[in-house]
């Protein structure tokens, strides 16, 4: 299994394969850039429902609607050919799960994408009890992690820390390493959490900022378990 390395130019929906149907993209350090970014490309050949089963900001310039009704969600296909389709929680201002399920949103659509857990905006995460929430019938499961994570104390870099330096078998105060990352990756417990037999598994290590963000993408490539990872991608979403 060889890492590729992205460029500005890359439909990154091909390189990892994405079908038609149910996507989820659990992780740190980018889930929600990578799912626009997705939604941008394969708006191009279909209608994209982009969602979650968390919690994500509002998106701007794609239509927001509530998912009460199939006749809701065709009107807004009539003015954009990706839709977000999601409820605004009380308090936090952030989008919850709409009313309709996903199987029903992907009767509606080419291609669901759905952001299945969060991590707060810091680069790695270790799952809850509760986490992530990929519903039945996902055909793809792309795990992220932020590169920008390695070399910081895991109490820094991961959301639930404690969990996460439990996978490793660290303490919080421990630099994490790209072999650490890998681990947390592929660990049943970890961004491997609550996969189905059949899913595909695909990884995109993100935010290869600098030449040494990229070589420590390339170290943790290599060191991720080919039989358990389908394709690496490594990116700099941001940046380009």
């Amino acid at each position: 299994m060889e890492p590729v390395l992205c460029h500005r130019t890359d439909s990154i929906a091909a390189l990892l394969g994405v079908p038609q149907g149910l996507t989820a993209i659990v992780g740190g350090g980018g889930k929600t850039t990578l799912m626009y970014r997705l939604a941008g490309e394969l708006s191009r050949s279909g209608r994209v429902i982009v969602t979650t089963t968390t919690h994500i900001f509002s998106p701007e310039g794609i239509p927001v609607v509530a998912g009460t009704s199939a006749k809701e969600i065709e009107t807004a296909f009539r003015h954009s050919s990706t839709v977000c389709v999601g409820q605004t929680e009380a308090g936090s201002g952030k989008l919850v799960a709409g009313q309709m399920s996903v199987q029903a949103l992907s009767a509606l659509s080419d291609y669901v994408l759905i952001e299945a857990d969060g991590a707060r905006r810091l680069p790695l995460k270790a799952p809850a009890e509760h986490e992530p929430v990929i519903p039945e019938g996902v055909k793809l499961v792309i795990a992220v992690a932020g590169l920008d994570g390695i070399g910081k104390p895991v109490a820094d870099a991961a959301f639930r820390p404690e969990r996460y330096a439990e996978l490793i078998g660290k303490m919080t105060s421990h630099r994490i390493g790209p072999a650490d990352v890998a681990a947390v990756l592929v660990h049943p417990n970890g961004q491997r959490k609550g996969l189905r037999e059949q899913t595909r598994f695909a990884v995109l290590l993100n935010k290869a900022d600098t030449p040494d963000q990229q070589a420590d993408g390339e170290a943790v490539a290599r060191l991720l378990d080919a039989s358990l990872v389908e394709r690496v991608l490594i990116t700099s979403l941001q940046k380009g």
